[in-house]
């Protein structure tokens, strides 16, 4: 087979991120590990942004990266908790002793802490031996199954977090000040305010509508990703089935509220008629300090990928169905605005409001992907990707690679012209610097989701701290690692409910043998493989396949989707 150029834009693009990150570590990580930047506490700027600094490089590893890549990433995670945990606040009491506590950030909300456990959420495909990351992953969990009783975040019997902000020196149970959600004052002067204030004041005034935190909040629902790697990491039947009590009692207390999933629980675990309150809930809209304007900041979407977890530890498709039972009821309340059909996005004593033009369709990919069923379809919404697996757009792997082969030069220039020193940078300034670009090869190799920040299509809630979620995954299985051999290359041509179309080449001039698995946990069974006029039957979690020099095929395999428990174990080990 001739390499086609997407073959080669794959195999270019792993090559061009590793380059670029050690371009990037060099300029911005210290000979500590450390982030070379103003280190303050914050929800605005704090350790959750810089965690993220090296966001999507273990991804790139488990696609096939080289290992360089895995043991950056490795030595900036363990440098930036060194970090944090020696950083210490004076005006805000819960971090005096230290940001991080027992290696995790000692209270904070789920949209943050998710955030900051981007890459930690991912450690696990590259790592799956690692016992120090098996360690951290039941630790962390602990702090919320109501285990560790240090930390009394989780209470079991009314199946509740206590709090929205929360962490590893316990949950806030009385409501909190802005001073505790942005940090203590600082001359903010000399740095690039990423959300746009011009001073620590505005800082404050960001977070002085933030103090209702009492209570349960969906975007709690995201520690249960930790209860997901740790069972799937071999830490026990419990982490699982902790994770799907606490997402079945948010399932039924939507079914309970009309459909609607609430962002208020009470500390009994019941919903009461204020079920649209709390901060980032339905009816949240806060003033922005820099217009005077209020802004919706409604975030319950961005839990969905709670409830992809619950569908990886059960197989159970219902869990989506929800989301999209949801989306029917927000529709039903479509009303003509300014002669427009509009549907509403947002819920307050008044009823619904946040009127946007259409229906209303969050999250409606995530869905369709999930399901695979007709109906959800059409919320799904355009996108080339989706044109060219349904057999239209053929040039968008192409596309797709070259936009992020860009992207990366595009950083890698931004990171040689940026002159400021370590004091004049905030953690977050390293975001929109960081290279790694892993989308249109998390598209192309494994037909999987990047959801991130920001979002990848106009119907996903942005967010972070998401497992990959994806219809194949690849071994090396001469060197024993995650990933595609060298010089290998992979397309997913097409995606359905019971079947999956990919090529396979090796563009190199020695043979390679890669092990093929359903699924990024190996949730997906894989019934049938064919190719060439002939078939072979597998009925397990992955198969071998060995590709001389120079040679490919395009393959139908048949699929059981979700059918199998999720584990973050190498073929080999299994």
């Amino acid at each position: 087979m001739t390499p086609p150029v997407w073959a080669t834009l794959q195999r270019r693009l792993l090559a061009a991120n590793m380059a670029a990150c050690e371009t990037f570590y060099a300029k911005y990580v210290d000979a500590n590990d450390a982030l070379k930047v103003f280190v303050r506490w914050g929800a605005n700027d704090g350790p959750d942004d810089a965690a993220e600094a090296t966001n999507d490089w273990v991804t790139l590893h488990a696609l096939g990266a080289p290992d360089r890549l895995l043991t950056l990433a490795q030595r900036f995670w363990d440098g930036h908790i060194r970090q944090y945990t020696a950083a210490k606040t004076v005006d805000v009491a819960v971090a005096r002793q230290g940001m991080y506590y027992r290696e995790f950030p000692v209270q904070m909300d789920w949209q943050h802490n998710a955030e900051g456990l981007t890459t930690f959420n991912v450690m696990g495909m590259s790592a799956p031996r690692d016992r120090k990351l098996l360690a951290r992953t039941r630790r962390f969990a602990d702090f919320y199954t109501g285990r560790d009783r240090s930390a009394p975040n989780y209470d079991p019997r009314h199946r509740v977090m206590r709090s929205m902000m929360n962490g590893s020196r316990g949950p806030a149970l009385q409501p909190v000040t802005a001073l505790e959600w942005a940090g203590d004052p600082f001359d903010a002067a000399r740095f690039h305010l990423e959300h746009g204030e011009d001073d620590y004041s505005q800082f404050l005034a960001h977070y002085a509508e933030y103090g209702d935190v009492v209570g349960d909040n969906p975007l709690n629902l995201q520690a249960t990703t930790l209860g997901l790697n740790a069972y799937a990491l071999g830490g026990g039947e419990r982490f699982r089935r902790w994770a799907l009590d606490y997402l079945g009692a948010w399932a039924d207390r939507a079914r309970a509220n009309n459909g609607i999933l609430p962002s208020r629980v009470g500390a009994d675990g019941t919903v009461g008629a204020d079920w649209w309150q709390g901060v980032y809930g339905w009816g949240f809209s806060p003033v922005v300090p820099q217009t005077g304007e209020r802004e919706n900041r409604n975030r319950v979407p961005r839990s969905i990928t709670a409830f992809y977890n619950a569908l990886l530890l059960s197989g159970d498709r219902d869990y989506l169905r929800l989301w999209r039972d949801m989306n029917v009821r927000i529709n039903e309340q479509s009303k003509l605005v300014g002669g427009v059909m509009s549907a509403p996005t947002m819920h307050g004593a008044d009823g619904w409001y946040g009127w946007k033009p259409g229906s209303y369709r969050t999250n409606g990919f995530e869905i369709w992907y999930a399901t695979q069923e007709a109906a959800d379809r059409e919320a799904a919404g355009n996108h080339p990707w989706i044109d060219f697996l349904e057999g239209q757009n053929p040039d968008y792997p192409k596309q797709a690679l070259q936009a992020d082969f860009d992207h990366v030069a595009k950083r890698v220039g931004i990171t040689k012209a940026d002159k400021t020193r370590p004091d004049e940078r905030l953690a977050d300034w390293t975001l929109g610097i960081n290279p790694a670009a892993a989308k249109a090869l998390i598209q192309t190799m494994t037909g999987g989701l990047h959801i991130a920040r920001p979002p990848w299509s106009p119907t996903t809630a942005p967010q972070g701290g998401v497992p990959l979620h994806c219809r194949l995954r690849y071994f090396d299985a001469d060197r024993r690692r995650a990933g595609v051999p060298d010089d290998v290359a992979a397309l997913v041509h097409s995606l359905g409910d019971t079947a999956t179309e990919v090529t396979l080449i090796n563009t190199g001039t020695a043979p390679r043998t890669l092990v093929v698995q359903g699924g990024a946990y190996a949730e997906h069974r894989i019934d049938t493989v064919a190719w060439d006029g002939g078939i072979e039957r597998v009925g397990g979690r992955d198969f071998t396949l060995r590709l001389e020099p120079g040679c490919g095929t395009r393959m139908r395999l048949t699929m059981a989707r979700y059918a199998n428990r999720p584990t973050l174990s190498f073929p080999w080990d299994r």
